[in-house]
């Protein structure tokens, strides 16, 4: 069985190593060092929103997702770089408000959770959400092995009516693009789904709609299909 990052299935906690316990100290520093400067910066008022605030506010998100949006497996950190507005938008504000990042054992998702409360002012959800989506996509790095994508075009046929043939989205049906992005992130939140650590908040209504879904795949049938995404362009 294929095991990655930031899943419901791994046991060993690789945030608890020293190592990682080192990063972790240094994403907080770099974090709260460049929200400081956001807040020096916001004193003689409220800042003028928009995209200009929005790179400003992206400093805080580059420790964990990069300055080019890539991500970062080792850290669960998914790519970002020109997701849709309208989806980071959505995501940011679940965060916020713990419809996401809500389960004690989902350590990325906690850690998102408490990043995204710093975006407190009025439109900067907005805001970093514009700049990131105006960002260049960027290739991201997978590191599936195994999988069959026969079988896997067969179970994304559940997924055609949210997400598209193509696998890019479909904002209607608040279906996220899924070509692009790494196969590890896409198992592990598949994973998280099937194991009620996402979509199972009240408010959580397209997450509600993703789970059920993700609940009819068993282990071999995930990695079947995101075999599957990762053939799509």
């Amino acid at each position: 069985m294929i095991r990655f990052p930031d899943s419901p299935s791994v046991t060993r906690d690789p945030s608890r190593t020293p190592g990682a316990v080192r990063s972790s100290g240094a994403l907080r520093r770099a974090a709260l060092a460049a929200l400081a400067s956001l807040t020096l910066g916001a004193c003689g008022g409220e800042p003028e929103q928009g995209i200009a605030r929005g790179e400003a506010l992206f400093d805080t998100c580059v420790p964990c997702h990069g300055a080019d949006g890539a991500g970062n497996a080792a850290l669960a950190a998914p790519a970002i770089a020109g997701l849709p507005q309208w989806y980071l938008e959505a995501q940011l504000e679940n965060f916020q408000n713990a419809r996401r990042g809500g389960h004690p054992q989902d350590t990325a998702g906690i850690r998102m959770k408490s990043m995204s409360w710093a975006l407190d002012l009025e439109g900067d959800v907005q805001s970093v959400a514009e700049y990131v989506a105006s960002m260049p996509p960027v290739a991201a790095l997978n590191t599936l092995e195994g999988g069959d994508p026969a079988a896997g075009q067969a179970s994304f046929q559940t997924c055609v009516a949210c997400h598209g043939a193509d696998g890019k989205g479909n904002e209607m049906m608040h279906g996220p693009p899924l070509v692009g992005q790494a196969d590890w992130y896409l198992l592990a939140q598949l994973r998280k789904f099937k194991d009620g650590w996402r979509g199972t908040d009240p408010q959580d209504t397209w997450g509600a709609t993703m789970r059920p879904n993700a609940m009819l795949l068993d282990e071999a049938a995930m990695e079947n299909v995101v075999a599957y995404i990762r053939t799509l362009r």
